[in-house]
């Protein structure tokens, strides 16, 4: 990890920031001016999760988290106390023979209990966003707890701060090592273990110093320890972790050492911390009168903050915060992807792991697919560890890249193009050439070359594919609609990646050969079907039939010939209740919102929190996953703006409630910067800064003659549409204001007024 204390310390806060791989487009100062010198602190402590009763599971609780080191914290079962769990991202097993759900799992550290003097009676907690840290007081029987807590943003570093009353000076922290197992092999998940599989050997305690350390000797070599010691100062004692990963040889121990005997001050470590969160939260801004939904986005904000970035791991299902789980490892059949959408309209590419992963371990991804096909191919497994290998596969071990038309192992063969949906993605709200040439192409040309193995003409003259798998229908099928929407999107988007980048492809022509004569998506009476003799038939909470309506944008709302096959496949889909869970409700908002439909889209997010999102804004099937909130949260970007085929859309989707919204720096595609004022019902005004020069089209309920301007008032080129939307003329790092001719809008953000009050998050 990248240290980014001592360098803001020696360089400064924009030096410091900048080590750390985040470089803010404005300074601080030049943000709030835009924003009116909006009270950021203020506005985000009415986003704040709050706690006046102790939380029991990671549900419920506190987390802290920089995209490695995570701590979740809640009571410990059973005992007078409160834990805060130490768990690090990398740290996993390296027995490949196991597969990638047991011998390359995310592996347990442990935790830490704070145990009081006297019996706890009551706590009163805050999860300041702003600041990024825990703070406020345990009562107990004895006296009280004052507490702060943070997980250091740029050290492997979880710093408690405790201030004792008399009562309680005698309070003790206690390390808890974990079994260093998979969680998969827990019985009450039904998952035993292939045979041969054994737990790592038991942690050993040594002591340096003033420093205690938990040594976890691996069975395939290297380590994972975890340090810690208290440091006295005053009436305060702070407790400083840290954990450090090694493999395969043992060098972990040292880092981790070196990690908590430089540690300083908690109030010192703080202010680098903060500096790097402030910085963070002003890289845009997001307001809507919904307070309850305006928070729960800024928390996804700093949950993702929490638990990604650009060098980290991919996000597990559950994030840096791994938790007894049937799911300990990377998966890619959906989980992944709605991990990072919400990075784009945020203007957080900073946390861009899955580009960053792709890219650096992309040799690992030709290994994937089966022998006959690795000359030209590559795929991406179901699950993976942090390097993205799937290890020996089994009934139970792992899921690998399937073989189309054979039924073992299970022929789920799309999730490398669906990723790639993610790097394209950042390709086109940055415009950056690099992960284009770089990345993107090179791979998506491999995956779709694995795809063309295996079409063939049938007797209709289509390009039929034998069957396939489709996440996670549970029945195989030819012609599955996963898997063509994911070929469709492919073949389209290399032949112009392959124009961008003025490359002669030899197999462009095979690519527009795909795109004439593909199959049609097999559909009947109610919708899209999975694929061929499929229908959707019952209950499923995957959208993998739909991928062409969203998020590929394949099937489209605005051609009028697919809106009623759209109209029946949602409905249909979302009808069958019993297997649905939260993600179902996310896309549905998002279809919804391509729809124009901000009532149905708003609906569906509040089905969401009122069924599935639990008190701190985490979610649960089976196990812990993260996935769900994070998507919501780009469900709601989908309602305020949508940027898919070339034209930027404003306020596509708002409920007629949500009559004022405001937007600042909202990252489009295009590589664009919108800002904008939504105001009693009406959009008010639009600045849209370029980064790229890339053509810019609008979209907005802006009638009529309108001014627009750069920054210094002068009239800009622009021109309207046949069909009312709005060409402007920029050019890379213009910009203009657009609004109605004769207005004088107030081009000041500021937060609008909620339609009413919200309860906290947490548990208030």
């Amino acid at each position: 990890m990248t240290d980014i204390t001592r360098r803001t310390m020696l360089g400064g806060a924009l030096a410091g920031v900048a080590a750390a791989g985040f470089t803010p487009s404005a300074s601080a100062v030049e943000n709030d001016f835009a924003l009116g010198g909006l009270d950021w602190q203020g506005f985000l402590a009415s986003a704040d999760l709050v706690w006046r009763k102790m939380p029991k599971t990671w549900y419920e609780g506190p987390f802290l988290g920089n995209g490695f080191l995570g701590s979740g914290i809640y009571a410990e079962p059973g005992r007078n106390a409160v834990r805060f769990n130490v768990q690090h991202s990398e740290v996993q097993d390296h027995r490949p023979e196991f597969g990638s759900l047991f011998g390359l799992a995310r592996l347990p550290i442990g935790h830490f209990t704070l145990e009081p003097v006297g019996a706890i009676t009551g706590i009163d907690w805050r999860m300041d966003l702003w600041n990024a840290e825990l703070r406020g007081m345990i009562t107990t029987a004895a006296g009280s707890l004052s507490v702060r807590a943070i997980v250091h943003t740029g050290q492997s570093l979880l710093a408690v701060d405790i201030e004792p009353t008399e009562g309680e000076r005698g309070f003790e922290w206690v390390f808890h090592p974990a079994e260093a197992v998979s969680p998969r092999t827990d019985p009450k998940f039904g998952k035993p273990p292939p045979a041969g599989y054994t737990a790592n050997p038991p942690a050993t305690r040594e002591t340096s110093g003033d420093t205690r350390l938990s040594v976890q000797s691996l069975l395939a070599g290297g380590e994972h320890v975890t340090a810690w010691r208290e440091v006295a100062r005053g009436s305060k004692r702070t407790l400083y972790t840290s954990v450090a990963w090694s493999h395969p040889r043992k060098t972990a121990a040292r880092e981790a050492l070196k990690a908590v005997r430089r540690a300083e001050s908690f109030d010192v470590l703080a202010t680098g911390h903060r500096r790097w969160w402030h910085d963070y939260y002003r890289r845009s801004f997001l307001s809507i009168p919904d307070a309850r939904l305006q928070s729960f986005h800024w928390i996804q904000l700093y949950k993702v903050a929490s638990a990604a970035r650009k060098e980290a791991p991919v996000m597990a299902t559950c994030g840096p915060w791994l938790e007894p789980t049937p799911w300990p490892a990377t998966w890619w059949n959906l989980n992944v992807q709605l991990e990072y959408w919400l990075i784009h309209g945020s203007n957080h590419l900073e946390l861009d792991a899955v580009s960053h992963a792709l890219g650096e371990y992309r040799a690992n991804l030709t290994s994937q697919v089966a022998e006959p096909y690795q000359h030209d191919s590559a795929g991406i497994p179901r699950t993976t560890d942090m390097t993205l290998l799937n290890g020996v596969a089994g009934t139970n071990s792992g899921f690998p890249v399937g073989i189309p038309g054979e039924e073992t192992p299970t022929p789920e063969v799309g999730n490398l193009t669906w990723a790639l949906h993610n790097v394209w993605l950042s390709y086109r709200h940055t415009m950056d050439r690099r992960l284009l040439r770089d990345t993107l192409f090179p791979l998506l040309r491999k995956a779709i070359n694995y795809y063309l193995h295996f079409l063939a003409p049938g007797p209709d003259g289509k390009l039929h594919l034998p069957p396939t798998f489709s996440p996670e229908y549970g029945v195989n099928a030819p012609d599955c609609n996963y898997d063509l929407a994911l070929i469709r999107w492919g073949c389209r988007t290399l032949l112009e990646s392959a124009a961008e980048l003025r490359i002669d492809d030899p197999l462009a022509r095979r690519w527009r050969e795909v795109l004439a004569t593909l199959v049609p998506y097999p559909a009947d009476a109610d919708g899209y079907m999975i694929g061929a003799g499929v229908p959707f038939a019952k209950s499923h909470r995957h959208y993998s039939h739909l991928l062409q309506i969203y998020p590929l944008y394949e099937i489209t709302w605005e051609r009028p010939e697919y809106r009623q096959i759209i109209e029946t496949s949602l409905d249909h889909w979302v009808g069958f209740e019993g297997a649905l869970q939260g993600y179902t409700f996310t896309g549905a908002a998002s279809m919804s919102a391509q729809m124009l439909r901000g009532e149905k889209a708003e609906f569906y997010l509040g089905e969401l929190q009122r069924r599935y999102i639990q008190p701190n804004t985490m979610y649960k099937e089976s196990g812990p996953v993260i996935e769900t909130p994070l998507s919501a949260a780009q469900s709601l970007h989908d309602m305020l703006v949508q940027s898919w085929g070339g034209v930027i859309r404003l306020f596509p989707a708002v409920p007629a409630k949500w009559a004022d919204a405001a937007l600042r720096d909202f990252r489009t595609q295009g590589a664009f910067l919108l800002s904008a004022s939504r105001q009693r019902g009406k959009t008010r005004w639009v600045k849209i800064t370029s980064e790229a020069g890339a053509p810019c089209v609008l979209r907005t309920d802006l009638e009529g003659e309108l001014a627009v301007r750069d920054r210094w008032g002068r009239p800009k080129r622009w021109r309207r549409l046949p069909n009312g939307d709005v060409q402007l003329d920029l050019r890379r790092g213009e910009e203009a204001v657009v609004h109605r001719a004769g207005d004088r809008p107030d081009l000041e953000i500021r937060p609008v007024p909620a339609n009413g009050d919200a309860t906290p998050w947490g548990m208030p």
